[in-house]
C-alpha cells in the first residue's frame, strides 16, 4: 500500500502563470518591467527507418529551440525600449562605426565577439514566490523588437508593451539553487 503513494506528487500547488522574473545580464532595464515571458518549446527531429510494412520514426539528431519571446511594458523614457533597439542595430546595420564598437569591443579595445551575446534566466516562482526553478538561457541576441503604434483617437490609455524575440545557443532548467537540474 505504501508504495502505491510513493508515486504521488507531494506539492499538490499548481503552478502560476504569474509567478516569475527574467533577467538579460546586458540589459537589465528591460527585466523590471517583464510582464509575459515563455519558456520556449522543445522539438526533436525524427528520422524514418524504412520497413517493408510500414515506415517507422526513430530519434534524430538534433534538438530544435524555439525563439525566446518576452514582453515588457515601455517606460516613458524609452529606455527599456531603446536598450534592444540599440543593441538589436549596433548588431545588424549599425549606422557608424562607434556603434559597432559598442556592441563588439571591450573597454581594452579588444575585438570581443561575446559582447554580442548576454545570459539570461527565467526565474519560476511558486505560490510562496520563492525560486521553485530557474531557466538559464546561454548567449542570447535579439531578432526583433515590436513597433509603438501611436493614436491619438485612445480614450483608454493603454501603456505601451514591446515584444522583444531573441536567439540563444541552448536553454537548461535548473533547481532553485541554479545549479541542480531539475
Amino acid at each position: 500500500m505504501a508504495t502505491a503513494f510513493a508515486n504521488q506528487l507531494t506539492n499538490r500547488n499548481f503552478l502560476s502563470p504569474a509567478g516569475f522574473q527574467f533577467s538579460i545580464t546586458k540589459e537589465p532595464k528591460v527585466s523590471f518591467f517583464c510582464t509575459t515571458a515563455t519558456i520556449p518549446e522543445l522539438s526533436f527531429e525524427t528520422t524514418v527507418q524504412p520497413s517493408y510494412l510500414k515506415d517507422i520514426d526513430i530519434p534524430g539528431e538534433k534538438i530544435q529551440y524555439g525563439d525566446l519571446i518576452v514582453r515588457f511594458l515601455v517606460d516613458e523614457d524609452l529606455k527599456n525600449y531603446m536598450a534592444i533597439h540599440n543593441w538589436l542595430t549596433g548588431l545588424g546595420y549599425p549606422e557608424t562605426t562607434k556603434e559597432f564598437k559598442d556592441e563588439t569591443t571591450a573597454e581594452d579595445t579588444s575585438r570581443d565577439m561575446n559582447l554580442q551575446f548576454s545570459d539570461g534566466s527565467l526565474t519560476i516562482l511558486n505560490s510562496n514566490y520563492r525560486t521553485s526553478a530557474i531557466v538559464k538561457f546561454n548567449d542570447l541576441f535579439p531578432t526583433s523588437i515590436s513597433s509603438l503604434e501611436f493614436d491619438t483617437a485612445v480614450t483608454d490609455i493603454q501603456y505601451f508593451t514591446a515584444d522583444a524575440t531573441f536567439k540563444y545557443t541552448v536553454y537548461s532548467i535548473v533547481g532553485p539553487d541554479g545549479r541542480t537540474r531539475l
